[in-house]
């Protein structure tokens, strides 16, 4: 598995970052009488199930690295986030409940997970990722409220996008993870490559490799069987399911629905890997 390009402080500083935007956005939509609007990009969650989700996904990885040991995984609609008025800080308070146990153990501290022992920094980066995207599922679902909050934007750092995207292919990429997440196993192939090119100065790009013996991925020049490009954080969004990249045919170069991202090349092999890799 691939470690992070971003060191620790910068782990720490997007968690915060991303945790308080998101904090921001819910509590505006709950407090305006919408903590059970539905999520478009989680379709059976209500705005309150993701506050919950996040929020306790946040404290069980805090408890697992305090502990050293794995724990039953959480389940996202059995969290209590409480009332609308206290979600924000509730956030916050499960995103600085995992940096103080990071901390507190120190990042290179072998701890359990799914996969076998990590260090403890893994946690950091793997709820930073699952933080990311979930801001943009609080801001689409606040926007959709009208002028409760549409000055949500999603806004994220192009390095933290890049990170998102490289922390979620370490973990497709994951030795054991297909025993997680059995519909992994459909991503095997025969050598075929998928190439994220992003646009602008955000350096390489990235190619997946789906061979007989599982997945594999690297940064560099992006030649690949099918390619998509656009902003890195489009890419990302792409990648995680939260836009759609639809049209073209065949190998025809065609625009995605949204016209963020471009896709060149075969265009089934990409639909493959979208319906099976969204974490």
């Amino acid at each position: 598995m691939m470690t992070s390009t971003l060191d620790m402080a910068r782990l720490v500083e997007g968690l915060r970052e991303q945790t308080g935007s998101l904090a921001r956005a819910v509590a505006v939509a709950g407090s305006g009488g919408a903590p059970d609007l539905p999520v478009p990009t989680c379709p059976e969650w209500t705005l309150r199930t993701l506050v919950g989700h996040v929020g306790q996904e946040h404290r069980w990885a805090a408890e697992l690295v305090r502990k050293g040991e794995q724990l039953p995984l959480p389940v996202p609609e059995l969290a209590d986030p409480g009332g609308p008025e206290g979600w924000s800080r509730w956030l916050n308070e499960g995103a600085e409940e995992l940096i103080r146990a990071v901390e507190g153990v120190g990042a290179d501290t072998e701890v359990r997970t799914l996969f076998g022992p990590r260090p403890a920094g893994f946690w950091l980066r793997r709820v930073l990722s699952d933080t990311c995207v979930h801001h943009y599922d609080a801001a689409v679902v606040t926007h959709s409220a009208g002028e409760i909050a549409y000055e949500f934007a999603y806004e994220i750092a192009d390095d933290l996008a890049a990170e998102v995207i490289s922390e979620t292919l370490d973990l497709l990429c994951t030795p054991g993870f297909e025993a997680v997440r059995p519909g992994v196993g459909e991503l095997r192939g025969r050598g075929e490559r998928i190439g994220l090119r992003p646009v602008g100065p955000s350096g390489d790009g990235w190619v997946i490799t789906r061979g007989p013996g599982g997945l594999s991925w690297e940064h560099g020049p992006v030649e690949a069987d099918v390619v998509v490009s656009g902003e890195v954080v489009e890419l990302m969004l792409a990648m995680s399911g939260r836009i759609v990249v639809s049209g073209g045919d065949g190998r025809a170069s065609d625009t995605g629905g949204d016209r963020r991202v471009s896709v060149a090349g075969d265009r089934a092999l990409l639909d493959h890997w979208l319906t099976h890799s969204t974490l």
